[in-house]
């Protein structure tokens, strides 16, 4: 990035050409020694005047362009600018007592620009002193300008010259990668991800079994469930043909069988019952058909109710879904999120994306969503044993209810629900021990449990029952 690269005011050290262009000078009308340093000082604040030696204590003020002199300043103090200090003894801030000069404020050694300064009238050899003093600051203020450049360039010639291209390049790292680093996982995961191509299309996937079981998203395959060609390819560039095992579109899974392959590494799959947000994540997968991609982030959040068609979709699609700031992008799709270990925790499914439509793919800004491994892993040892999958279910349908909760607008006769007495316009608000504020989160909780399992609903503020959840085949079209 950039917008930081800009240099602020410059110094105005002694000695040397550093402070040719500098800035601002705190310590205007002290000594300064050789050099440009204490000639061509930019800005200088107005200081107490002390006296000094050497060219810094005539230099000062603004210079305009019409000023001449052999530095540019060396007129300052003849042409009584405002704010030039001048060898005062009692010194002052400009805005108050003590500072004669400033405009319309006429002193012993100021005036208004343009006028010419001469010491007050003494006895003697007054004037000519002071001529003689002027001179002498003149001559000793080129003196050690010229000496300070002098010294510079010599100094400049003579010193040595460090080249990075002449530098020995760095021993090659041959130990292992760091244990727990996103490059020992990536190192880990990253033989096991395989990118899923289909006519128009491709997305990533898993591989579940050493014969070529793979696990990916249900809607990256489904343009090819009527027979469309479907291909594997692995990390190492080896393509192979492959079929639809099953599919779920329901928790938008499917699993496909990559012919006449062997001795794949499989995959490890984690719990994702273990997770917590904060915690730190890895996404692996082809976005816009970059193969082998890895992004890292964290949980962002957990049981987040997700239509996997987006806002057009149906509750029929809705996921139980980990949240996470992984960058994911079309593509992703069916790809492993994996803890630090290594380990599967999610499948890669949706992004949130505000400026995508029909006709054009959105990217990442940041919220990614990931079906959780406990309830994929069931799902996908379905499919892979027999071709089909169970859905749970509760036996209701709902809507969303004006005070929050779900509502119950029907009950399905000899469902789980009808059995622990739940009643159409019953308003579901806990689901076990996570509240329900819309339809979505109680479809999305009923789903993320296994068949048979029991469960304790909230309806209203106190009303309690418990029902045991019952299953139904799902419909593949």
């Amino acid at each position: 990035m950039t917008g930081a690269v800009q240099g602020g005011a410059g110094r105005t050290d002694d000695g040397g050409t550093g402070a040719v262009q500098g800035g601002v000078n705190p310590t205007a009308g002290q000594a300064g020694t050789g050099g440009f340093g204490a000639v061509q000082g930019g800005a200088a604040l107005p200081g107490p005047g002390l006296p000094g030696t050497g060219s810094g204590a005539w230099q000062g003020g603004f210079q305009h362009p019409e000023q001449t002199g052999p530095f540019g300043a060396a007129q300052t103090a003849v042409q009584g600018h405002p704010g030039s200090p001048a060898p005062s003894p009692s010194g002052g801030r400009p805005d108050g007592p003590g500072a004669p000069g400033m405009p319309g404020q006429p002193g012993p050694y100021y005036a208004p620009p343009g006028s010419v300064v001469t010491a007050p009238p003494r006895r003697g050899r007054g004037k000519v002193v002071a001529g003689v003093a002027a001179l002498v600051l003149a001559v000793g203020g080129v003196a050690g300008g010229v000496g300070g450049y002098v010294g510079y360039e010599a100094a400049d010639r003579s010193g040595p010259v460090a080249n990075a291209l002449n530098q020995a390049p760095p021993a090659q790292q041959t130990g292992s990668a760091p244990e727990g680093s996103i490059e020992q996982v990536a190192q880990k995961v990253l033989p096991t991800v395989v990118q899923v191509q289909v006519s128009g299309g491709a997305g990533s996937g898993f591989v579940l079994s050493s014969d070529g079981l793979v696990l990916t998203n249900n809607h990256v395959v489904e343009s090819a469930a009527g027979g469309g060609p479907i291909k594997v390819q692995l990390q190492d560039g080896r393509s192979f043909d492959a079929r639809i095992v099953g599919r779920d579109p329901s928790s938008d899974l499917a699993v496909v069988k990559a012919e006449d392959v062997r001795d794949l590494p499989v995959a490890e799959l984690g719990n994702s019952g273990d997770l917590r947000i904060g915690q730190q994540v890895v996404a692996v997968g082809s976005p816009f058909d970059l193969n082998g991609t890895v992004t890292s982030g964290i949980v962002s959040s957990l049981n987040r109710p997700v239509r996997a068609g987006g806002d057009q979709g149906s509750q029929a699609t809705v996921l139980n879904a980990i949240q996470t700031d992984a960058a994911i992008n079309p593509g992703n799709s069916g790809g492993p999120l994996v803890n630090m270990r290594g380990q599967v925790v999610g499948i890669n499914s949706a992004i949130y994306s505000p400026n995508s439509s029909q006709s054009s793919q959105g990217g990442s800004v940041g919220i990614g969503f990931a079906i959780p491994v406990d309830q994929a892993r069931r799902t996908a040892k379905e499919l892979a044993e027999t071709g089909k999958a169970t859905q749970t279910v509760l036996g209701v349908s709902v809507g969303d209810s004006q005070d929050g909760g779900a509502l119950v607008r029907e009950v399905t006769p000899g469902s789980a629900a009808e059995a622990a007495g739940v009643r159409t316009g019953d308003v579901i608000t806990r689901f076990g021990d996570r509240p329900i504020d819309s339809s979505d989160a109680l479809v999305a909780a009923v789903r993320s449990r296994a068949p048979g399992e029991k469960v304790q609903l909230t309806i209203g503020e106190d009303r309690t029952v418990e029902v045991t959840l019952g299953s139904q085949p799902v419909e593949t079209r």
